[in-house]
C-alpha cells in the first residue's frame, strides 16, 4: 500500500471525526461559537493527553543545518510517532513551544491548515506561523532555490532556535491559507525541545498559532488548551509551562527600508538592535503606524483584538507608585463585584481582606465564591512578579488572566509595566487584551 493510498485512507476512516471536529463543538457561551447552524454528530472526539519531559531530549551541538536528536525517555518516540502519525492525516494536535502552546498542523497541507482556522474559530485573514527544525527545511520552502536574505544572517546566528519568526518570500509550496494571500510567510525556528523534535520526527514544517480558542488569553499550560479545545482536537502534548508565556516576535527585515518588528515578543528590541544591520530598527504601533497592516495583516496580532479574558479588564497603563492608589479607588466603583487584580510584587497589598496568589502559586483555582474571605469583599491578586525583571511578568501573564477567569471574577484590574526589555511584549499584549485602559 503506498503513502498516498494509506493518507486517503485515513482520511476517509477519520472523517466523523473530523466532521465532528468543525461542527457544534464551540459552546454557545463561548468566544469561538459559531454563527451557523448546530449540527449533531453521533461521534465524540475523545482529545488524548499525552506528557513528555523536554528535559530528556538532547541535540546535536549549534548544528542548525540538519540537527539530530536523542531522548532518554522510552515512551517518547512512541509518542512522537503517534503525533506524527495524526499529522500525516492532515489533523491538528497542540504541542508546547518554547513561547505558548501552539496548535500545529501540516504548513503544506490546506487541507490541515482550514482546521486549524475551523478549531479556533481564527478570522480567515489572520496569518499563520510556519515552524522548522532545520536550515535545511527553511532552505527547502525558499521560493526558486533561492538564499536565505543575508540581513537574517546575523539574527538567525543569534537568536535561532529560539522566539524569533522571521518574514520571507512565499514560496508556491506554502499554501494560500497561511499567509492570507499575502507574498511574504513568518517562519521561526522554535527552541522547545518537543517542538523541535516532533517536526523534526514528522519531516514537515508545521503551521502552529496559538492552542487557544481565537480571542482568549494564550496557553502556557496543557490544562489551558484543554479548556478551550477539549473534544476538539485529538491530541494535546504536555510539555510543562512554557518558559517565555507571549508570543515570538515577528521581524520584517525585506519589506521596507528599515527593519521593522511588527510584532514584539521573546526577543527584545534591545538584543536586535545592537545586531549589525538593525541599528535603524523600529516597532510597529510606537515608531510607526500603517493602516495597510491593520486592513490586510501581514503577521500574526496586528488587526484583531487579542488575548482577552472572559471578565471585563481594566488596564492600569501608569508606572508610578500611584498605581495602588488607583486601582484601590476604581474598586469602589464595583463594590457589589468580585475583584480580580494581577500586580507586580512592588504594588501588591497584603491584608486580610485580600486573597493573594503568588507568581509560581497554584494552577488551579480554588474560586473566590467558594471561599469566602473576611470581609464582604471579593478581591483576589496575582503577583506576576518583579517589575524590575519583566520576564517574570511575561512569563505569568496568560496564566494569571486564565487563573483569575477560573476563578470567576466579574472585573480583572491589571497594573502596567515599562515598555524596556519583555515589557514591551507584556504591554503590547495587555492593550489588545483590556476593555479599558486608565492613562492618569
Amino acid at each position: 500500500m503506498n503513502f498516498q493510498f494509506w493518507r486517503q485512507f485515513c482520511k476517509i476512516s477519520h472523517f466523523g471525526n473530523r466532521l465532528f471536529s468543525s461542527l457544534n463543538q464551540y459552546p454557545n457561551n463561548s468566544k469561538s461559537s459559531i454563527s451557523s447552524k448546530s449540527f449533531i454528530s453521533p461521534l465524540t472526539m475523545i482529545t488524548q493527553v499525552s506528557i513528555l519531559d523536554p528535559n530528556t531530549f538532547i541535540f546535536s551541538t549549534n548544528d542548525l543545518e540538519d540537527p539530530h536528536f536523542t531522548t532518554t525517555d522510552p515512551n517518547a518516540f512512541q509518542i512522537l510517532e503517534h503525533a506524527s502519525k495524526l499529522l500525516s492525516e492532515d489533523q491538528v494536535i497542540a504541542i508546547p513551544t518554547e513561547t505558548v502552546y501552539g496548535l500545529a498542523s501540516n504548513a503544506l497541507s490546506s487541507e490541515a491548515i482550514k482546521k486549524i482556522y475551523l478549531a479556533k474559530n481564527r478570522p480567515s485573514d489572520n496569518p499563520l506561523i510556519v515552524h522548522i527544525s532545520s536550515l535545511k527545511m527553511l532552505k527547502s520552502l525558499l521560493p526558486n532555490n533561492s538564499e536565505i536574505p543575508l540581513i537574517y544572517e546575523p539574527v538567525i546566528k543569534k537568536f535561532w532556535p529560539g522566539p524569533l519568526t522571521i518574514l520571507l518570500p512565499k514560496s508556491d509550496l506554502i499554501p494560500s491559507e497561511i499567509t492570507c494571500n499575502q507574498p511574504t510567510v513568518a517562519i521561526r525556528f522554535p527552541s522547545h525541545p518537543i517542538a523541535r523534535a516532533l517536526i523534526s520526527t514528522f519531516g514537515f514544517p508545521l503551521a502552529a498559532p496559538s492552542a487557544n480558542a481565537s480571542g482568549r488569553p494564550s496557553p502556557t499550560l496543557a490544562s489551558h488548551v484543554l479548556t478551550d479545545l477539549d473534544k476538539k482536537i485529538p491530541l494535546i502534548i504536555d510539555g510543562d509551562q512554557c518558559n517565555f508565556g507571549v508570543e515570538s516576535t515577528v521581524l520584517d527585515a525585506i519589506g521596507s527600508k528599515d527593519p521593522l518588528i511588527l510584532r514584539p515578543g521573546g526577543v527584545t528590541y534591545e538584543a536586535l538592535v545592537k545586531i549589525p544591520g538593525f541599528e535603524n530598527l523600529k516597532v510597529y504601533n510606537k515608531d510607526f503606524v500603517n493602516k495597510k497592516y491593520e486592513i490586510t495583516p501581514i503577521t500574526p496580532g496586528m488587526k484583531y483584538r487579542h488575548y482577552s479574558p472572559d471578565a471585563e479588564m481594566i488596564l492600569i497603563d501608569v508606572i508610578s507608585n500611584k498605581v495602588r492608589n488607583i486601582i484601590d479607588r476604581e474598586i469602589q466603583n464595583f463594590k457589589n463585584k468580585t475583584i480580580g487584580i494581577l500586580i507586580t510584587q512592588q504594588n501588591a497589598k497584603l491584608s486580610d481582606n485580600i486573597q493573594t496568589i503568588f507568581m509560581n502559586g497554584p494552577l488551579k483555582c480554588s474560586s473566590v465564591s467558594e471561599n469566602p474571605m473576611k470581609s464582604n469583599r471579593n478581591i483576589l491578586q496575582y503577583i506576576l512578579g518583579d517589575s524590575l525583571h519583566p520576564k517574570q511578568i511575561a512569563r505569568e501573564l496568560f496564566k494569571g488572566l486564565r487563573y483569575l477567569d477560573e476563578c470567576k471574577v466579574d472585573l480583572i484590574f491589571v497594573e502596567g509595566i515599562s515598555e524596556e526589555e519583555e515589557g514591551l511584549a507584556v504591554m503590547n499584549r495587555l492593550r489588545k487584551a483590556a476593555t479599558r485602559i486608565i492613562y492618569e
